[in-house]
């Protein structure tokens, strides 16, 4: 064998070496895109299927808000009731301290002489009538 037929030989399973490598490289590659594909696929159905459910909790989710609504627009006369209720307590007590300050402190300084009086002429009314009464029997 000359130079150049070892050259070829070498030249030969240098290449072959090369051809295998890839070919390895190519076989993991394929197996790496089919695991790939059968990922994406089951991806792919557990998202309908996650989709699917999310459309129904929305649409329950609508109807339950829906149903929440009307039943506080139910019941936000009673709310106003009472707060209109409360405010107008409020405004009663508020008067009714008014008006007792009033009389106590005009009963005290003012008209208790005066129903102190009227008082003693009820009294001598009814001493006048009495005994105007027993005149008459």
């Amino acid at each position: 064998m000359t130079g150049g037929g070892i050259a070829a030989i070498i030249a030969a399973v240098a290449l072959l070496i090369l051809v295998l490598f890839i070919g390895l490289v190519l076989v993991n590659a394929s197996k790496t895109l089919s695991e790939i594909n059968r990922s994406m696929a089951v991806i792919t159905r557990d998202v309908d299927l996650i989709s699917h459910e999310a459309e129904g909790i929305m649409a329950n989710a609508n109807e339950l808000l829906e149903d929440v609504n009307g039943k506080v627009a139910t019941i936000d006369p009673l709310f106003q009731a009472v707060a209109d209720l409360s405010e107008s307590t409020s405004d009663l007590n508020q008067a009714t301290r008014r008006l007792a300050g009033r009389v106590n402190h005009t009963g005290k300084s003012r008209n208790t002489g005066k129903v102190a009086t009227a008082m003693n002429v009820g009294k001598g009314a009814m001493n006048m009538y009495k005994n105007h009464k027993v005149k008459n029997k």
